[in-house]
């Protein structure tokens, strides 16, 4: 497994899945049913509902299950990023991925482990 996917500490108590152990049994069996009963034009972990809240969005999870290698590949639908005035971001993996690109560019930690944006 890879070890860089595993969560780091979160003083915000914000803790997304990043292993299929971490994953919600229930949310397993719900995108389960829905995979089961038709065929889907996209994955159920990754539909947006906004009136999920935070924390929410920072439990689903768009994949999880085994990929072409045998390694289990679990995947959050949202990242939530710490933004430089201190809010707390969730972003879409697919629908805000060059959001995403743009913010790991900007987003680099010092030699003392503090974030510092460009």
């Amino acid at each position: 497994m890879n070890k860089d996917s595993k969560p780091a500490d979160n003083e915000a108590g914000i803790n997304q899945p990043m292993t299929a152990e971490e994953v919600d049994p229930k949310q397993k069996r719900e995108q389960q049913v829905e995979l089961d009963k038709e065929y889907l034009t996209t994955n159920p972990g990754d539909r947006i509902d906004d009136s999920k809240s935070l924390e929410e969005k920072a439990q689903q999870v768009a994949v999880d299950t085994a990929d072409i290698t045998g390694d289990h590949i679990t995947v959050p639908t949202y990242m939530v990023f710490d933004m430089p005035d201190g809010e707390k971001k969730p972003l879409h993996h697919v629908k805000d991925a060059e959001e995403i690109s743009d913010l790991i560019r900007q987003a680099r930690i010092n030699e003392d482990g503090e974030r510092t944006w460009r």
